[in-house]
């Protein structure tokens, strides 16, 4: 099966798709109408090789990846604000440059405290956690070992915790009808409700896979490089991060392109986890996804390639 390179999150009653530079987020309004819009994304990084350079690339797409995934989700939110937020006066145009810059710097503002946020509470908070033990466990080897489970169990504990929210149980159903269609192109399947909704809500490609591959990684690389100072300790965690996102993506590449069964095998804690961050979507989460894919995404011409036929509906 060749990956279809196709790539999205769910948003707030929608769903992103994304394929090569351009995206398509698809909401569903609160008048039961799917709005489409879509666009081309421009990487904040300048450079653009750094994008195809192996184990360098996986860091600017995970930046990329957030700061496109905090703009869709503040596009489909401002469906369902309140109606007296949605009287908008014509803006001039100084206006309007000083409306986007101020957009930007919130979602720059917005992207770093999450990093910042998640640096300190997956990998510093699980290193000091794990340091109590050192009294009792005198062995590096084994207090980097516990730390990685103690980051896998924190990581767990949080999605179990954001799932019990009403909104968040739409949105990974949303997300199950995102890996859902994705699945069921790649499988030679024609794009209709009927064919989604009997596909895999599990994808090797998804971002929760990644995550897990981070932790993984990060339990290995810590375990090469051993420091004395506590302090060192911290800052060899947060440095090591670029190279551990480098290494996780790579690999996620290299999941959604092959069956090896190695490769299977390394996917198969991140396809468990994604029982968590994926539910099954209804029917009409599946339309949004369709469109979505739609926009962006020729499946017909990519089925008839890879499978020989067009799937014509």
């Amino acid at each position: 099966m060749k990956s279809s390179n196709i790539g999205g999150q769910a948003v707030l009653e929608g769903i992103m798709m994304k394929h090569k530079d351009e995206y398509a987020v698809a909401v569903r309004k609160p008048d039961g109408e799917i709005a489409v819009k879509k666009d081309c994304y421009k990487s904040i990084i300048k450079w653009e090789k750094a994008a195809k350079i192996p184990f360098i690339r996986g860091t600017f797409n995970f930046i990329d990846s957030m700061v496109l995934g905090i703009k869709t989700l503040t596009y489909s939110a401002e469906f369902y604000e309140e109606e007296d937020d949605k009287e908008e006066k014509a803006l001039t145009e100084e206006e309007a440059l000083k409306q986007e810059k101020k957009e930007k710097l919130f979602m720059a503002g917005t992207v770093g405290l999450s990093v910042v946020l998640a640096v300190a509470i997956f990998m510093v908070l699980p290193y000091v956690l794990s340091s109590f033990l050192k009294p009792v466990v005198t062995s590096y080897f084994v207090r980097t070992v516990i730390e990685g489970f103690v980051r896998i169990g924190i990581f767990i504990a949080y999605v179990l915790l954001v799932s019990r929210m009403k909104d968040i149980q739409r949105t990974f159903m949303y997300h199950g009808a995102e890996h859902k269609c994705i699945n069921c192109i790649e499988h030679g399947l024609a794009l209709t409700v009927e064919n989604v909704r009997i596909s895999s809500r599990q994808h090797k490609r998804c971002g929760t896979s990644f995550l897990f591959f981070v932790m993984a990684v990060s339990i290995i690389l810590l375990l090469l490089i051993h420091v004395e100072s506590p302090v060192m300790r911290v800052a060899v965690r947060i440095a090591l991060l670029p190279v551990i996102a480098g290494i996780s993506y790579e690999v996620l590449k290299l999941a959604g392109r092959s069956e090896n069964p190695v490769v299977n095998l390394l996917s198969r804690p991140g396809l468990a986890v994604q029982k968590l961050t994926t539910k099954e979507p209804d029917d009409s989460m599946i339309e949004v996804a369709i469109q979505a894919v739609e926009a962006v995404f020729d499946w017909r011409a990519y089925e008839a390639e890879n499978f020989g036929t067009s799937a014509d509906i």
